[in-house]
């Protein structure tokens, strides 16, 4: 039986766009600072659009891998639910 690993597309793609987004995020912060802006630019709509893509290939993942190999597809997903709440924490805690 294969068991899920981080070579999987399915299993470092997610991790991959959750910490685009997270520096994305902070590199706007860094350059532009924390302030709402009154129209959302590039930086929000390319975070939307990062942080969107990921549920198809996460439930993807979930749903080959959960019940071939639970536990290592748990680590995983737990992983990439580690980076999403990454990437959403600057945006929650600076009210962007």
């Amino acid at each position: 039986m294969n068991i899920p690993s981080m070579k999987l597309p399915s299993a470092f793609l997610p991790l991959a766009m959750s910490l685009t987004a997270l520096v994305i995020v902070l590199g706007h912060v860094a350059i532009y600072g924390a302030a709402r802006e009154a129209d959302e630019g590039t930086a929000a709509h390319l975070w939307q659009i990062l942080m969107a893509g990921q549920i198809p290939v996460v439930a993807f993942f979930a749903i080959k891998w959960l019940t071939r190999a639970p536990k290592q597809a748990l680590y995983i997903l737990a992983l990439q639910a580690g980076a999403v709440l990454a990437a959403m924490a600057p945006v929650y805690f600076l009210h962007l």
